[in-house]
């Protein structure tokens, strides 16, 4: 067991853990777990040339920069498709920003190779014990069952990463805090990444949390009961109170995994109040709308990248009639309408 120096940034993927629990690190041959921290170096600079530290700012990273690091499962079609090595080996890919690492299966040919890391040894505490991020959750709910009735769920899902959902969801935080509505935000599903939280925050919406907050430096791979552990947890936390409106993103496209998972769930579907849904361009949202139709599902209304271009809209309107809003510049007493409408499930089947 090895003393770690003061100096190591400390990355948003290990946000429930205090620097002072990190005193230690022991070199060991034990196969990784999700949510397992080792302290480390970057060795070879790739894509990734910065750390987002638990505050969310961003340290620029240089050869033998130390810090901490968790493991974990990435699912980014922009990025790196990334799983949690067999067993422990010397050097491990820098997965993404926040600090996670794991091994890159496939690589989005647009993009660099991933930084690397080389492993120094697990931190673990005074008896040689490994730490965890998922033994150190931030949040706690009061109660255990749900309490009748809820605060209503904006959930924005969309057709893929990068497809405008967080932008939508800050847009429904600040419409609906701006005529007085307290928002409380969570982001379910996705890699460690404080970016989208903080624009929801910037947006209006408070208190806010994410899966990290529970432990978890991603969601990718996890079993169905995990995935409704986390979002059960997040709504006992944040939803008690039927007179405020809870802002929900689900990370990547609808037709992803975990994302899919949830949609599938009664458990969710029947906490949503209304559904928003985003797309890049006009065609992708056409193409979503009819895979919501086969879940039997129907949003309220559209956004994302394509709700900024007018062309876009004229050509969904061609095919739809639910009302789209520009997430860029929204109009606040439009969305507010569609947001605040009472018949809950009027879209769906």
């Amino acid at each position: 067991m090895k003393k770690i120096d003061k100096g190591f940034i400390l990355p948003s993927v290990a946000l429930t853990l205090k620097r002072s629990q990190v005193k230690y690190y022991v070199p060991s041959d034990k196969p990784p777990e999700i949510g397992d921290i080792v302290y480390g170096r970057i060795c070879l600079i790739g894509q990734h040339s910065s750390l987002e530290n638990a505050s969310g700012r961003i340290h620029m990273i240089h050869d033998d920069t130390k810090a901490i690091f968790v493991f974990g499962n990435r699912y980014a079609p922009d990025y790196y498709e990334g799983l949690i090595p067999e067993k422990m080996t010397e050097e491990v890919d820098l997965l993404a920003r926040s600090g996670m690492i794991g091994t890159a299966k496939t690589k989005n040919s647009l993009i660099k190779d991933p930084t690397r890391v080389k492993i120094l040894g697990y931190v673990c505490d005074k008896l040689g014990t490994v730490l965890n991020t998922r033994n150190f959750p931030l949040i706690k709910a009061k109660n255990t069952v749900k309490k009748q009735p809820r605060a209503k769920m904006i959930l924005v899902c969309g057709t893929s990463m990068n497809s405008g959902k967080s932008m939508a969801a800050a847009a429904c935080c600040w419409t609906l805090t701006s005529i007085g509505y307290n928002v409380r935000a969570s982001k379910a599903t996705g890699t460690a990444s404080l970016k989208d939280i903080l624009h929801m925050n910037d947006a209006g919406a408070n208190p806010y949390a994410d899966f990290t907050y529970l432990g978890y430096p991603s969601t990718y791979m996890l079993s169905k009961d995990e995935l409704l552990s986390i979002f059960n947890q997040l709504d006992l936390k944040y939803a008690n109170n039927p007179k405020n409106f809870w802002v929900v993103e689900f990370a990547d496209g609808i037709i992803q995994r975990e994302t899919r998972m949830l949609l599938e769930s009664d458990e969710v579907r029947s906490r949503i109040h209304k559904l928003l849904f985003c797309a890049s361009d006009a065609f992708g949202a056409i193409g979503g709308l009819n895979s919501l139709k086969n879940l039997g599902l129907i949003p309220d209304a559209l956004s994302g990248v394509c709700s900024s271009s007018p062309l876009h809209i004229r050509e969904l309107k061609e095919f739809t009639d639910i009302p789209v809003f520009n997430s860029a510049g929204p109009d606040r007493n439009s969305l507010s309408k569609i947001l605040r409408d009472p018949g809950k499930f009027s879209r769906r089947k």
